[in-house]
């Protein structure tokens, strides 16, 4: 794990310190302080600087890589919700696979054509009552959306031909599960009016924060209500942030009709592995 800067440099000015060479030659004591002999606009506090912060962008680098490389083998090995995830976002839609095999063969198509074919932009795979559950959804415009009927019966025909024999699983291309919020929002009547608005900006930015804190949470991620407040308590012009209720709609698996609304008591996965925010008009604000 990658060291912080202050402790890359502390380590090094700790052992220049103590080199009796050096010592001898810039006339401090063995084992001193860096910072009682060298001042923070020295050219050898500049030159600890900047090693270390090279130090740390190495470190941090082999810690990405590390990941990296981690994560490839993890998505190569087989019979894994991980390999069913890797394999459900590389699925190339109109594409044939290769004879007896999980790949496609790419010769002679250009790379927009590839690029359009992965219509799967998200993926989540998790086991549940002896089955896989396999959660997908494509992108337009930035909002995450179902892929459409013929896709899905594409999508389905891929996945039964690279499935393992005897898996159970359960393919997810649901709308987004709806979450209905009731807010009650203490603000600064000197930063935001009555409806929620910057008076400096004309911006609503409990709104957009809400949506940003939803934009942050990965796909099939926990969804947690006082994470929610924290994003809000961070909003210029709001006192305190009260969540007085919160809902979810889920859609049926087998109906495709959404479901009634279910409360969230502290935090909740979204079934389709996503939300979506119908509207703010249960977002009040009070003094």
């Amino acid at each position: 794990m990658a060291r912080n800067r202050t402790d890359i440099k502390l380590e090094m000015t700790t052992a220049f310190m103590a080199n009796e060479t050096f010592a001898a030659v810039y006339g401090f004591a063995v084992g001193a302080l860096f910072s009682d002999e060298f001042s923070i606009v020295s050219f050898e506090n500049t030159l600890f600087d900047i090693i270390s912060y090279f130090n740390f962008l190495l470190e941090n680098l082999f810690d990405t890589h590390k990941k990296e490389v981690l994560d490839i083998i993890e998505q190569k090995m087989p019979h894994r919700p991980s390999w069913y995830r890797f394999k459900a976002k590389a699925f190339q839609n109109g594409f044939a696979l290769i004879a007896d095999s999980d790949k496609y063969n790419n010769t002679g198509f250009t790379t927009e054509q590839i690029e359009a074919s992965l219509i799967i932009k998200y993926a989540a795979v998790t086991q549940s009552a002896g089955q896989l559950l396999i959660k997908i959804a494509s992108e337009s415009g930035g909002v995450l959306s179902p892929i459409t009927a013929p896709q899905k019966t594409s999508f389905d025909a891929y996945i039964a031909e690279i499935a393992d024999c005897g898996v159970k699983y359960i393919v997810v291309n649901n709308l987004p599960d709806i979450l209905l919020l009731n807010l009650q929002i203490f603000r600064d009547p000197l930063v935001l009016d009555a409806s929620g608005m910057s008076i400096l900006s004309g911006n609503f930015p409990v709104e957009e924060a809400i949506l940003a804190y939803m934009k942050e949470l990965p796909f099939n991620g926990e969804l947690v209500l006082a994470h929610l407040v924290d994003k809000l308590q961070q909003v210029a012009g709001v006192k305190i942030p009260n969540i007085v209720n919160a809902e979810s709609q889920i859609v049926d698996l087998s109906t495709g009709v959404y479901l009634d609304a279910q409360p969230i008591t502290v935090k909740t996965v979204p079934e389709s592995g996503y939300f979506t925010i119908p509207n703010f008009d249960n977002v009040s604000y009070v003094v």
